[in-house]
């Protein structure tokens, strides 16, 4: 987390600089490669393909074509490196990092959820098209139409978003959320040799990022 965290500030403090961004991404990419999820990284690169496009051609004519390669590389870098986090991580050991990080426990457990739905929500989204399609909602044709015909879609999905919650809410009610200040874990995070590694170098990346901006 926090070397994903440090390669995201560095990008964000180099913006504009093409060759340490252009270093920052391969070593972002490289991250991808340790994960083995290469395969499920790459499917989140094709809804990126328009807005890549829209942001190198917006860039290019307003700055210039190297500012404009380093917006892309500054995209690529971020999607790279939260991909590979929240690809390798559990929602549940996220919210245990952040406890260990003395955040209150409600906050962690909310973020933690937030994170956990999302896919809940995506697959819902999908099946309400392809249900509405089915009763003859055209999609396709003209931006105009297809923004007005988003409304069939938005509506049931945040009635189910709002009846979900409900649903958890009673859930967490019935079994006495909150009742006990004292917390117990089924398992334990500890620092091992590696994670304290990750650490410094994601200190030393930052600094680096600051003191090569700075110059």
């Amino acid at each position: 987390m926090a070397l994903v965290a440090s390669l995201a500030a560095s990008a964000i403090i180099l913006r504009g600089r093409l060759e340490p961004t252009l270093a920052l991404t391969v070593a972002s990419l490289l991250l991808v490669a340790s994960t083995g999820q290469v395969r499920q990284w790459l499917k989140t690169l094709r809804g990126l393909a328009l807005l890549a496009a829209l942001i190198l051609a917006v860039n290019w004519v307003t700055v210039g074509p190297v500012f404009a390669a380093s917006m892309v590389l500054l995209l690529l870098l971020l999607v790279a490196s939260f991909s590979s986090f929240f690809l390798t991580t559990s929602p549940d050991d996220l919210s245990l990092a952040l406890v260990k990080l003395k955040l209150p426990y409600e906050l962690a457990l909310e973020l933690s959820m937030a994170i956990r739905f999302v896919p809940t929500l995506a697959r819902e989204a999908q099946l309400i098209v392809d249900a509405q399609r089915a009763r003859g909602l055209d999609l396709e044709t003209g931006v105009v139409k297809r923004i007005k015909n988003t409304v069939p879609i938005l509506v049931p999905l945040v009635v189910s978003a709002v009846r979900r919650s409900y649903r958890v809410a009673e859930a967490m009610e019935s079994r006495c959320f909150g009742a006990s200040k004292t917390r117990t874990w089924l398992f334990d995070l500890r620092m091992r040799r590696a994670d304290y590694a990750a650490l410094m170098a994601s200190t030393g990346l930052l600094v680096y990022s600051i003191l090569l901006a700075c110059l």
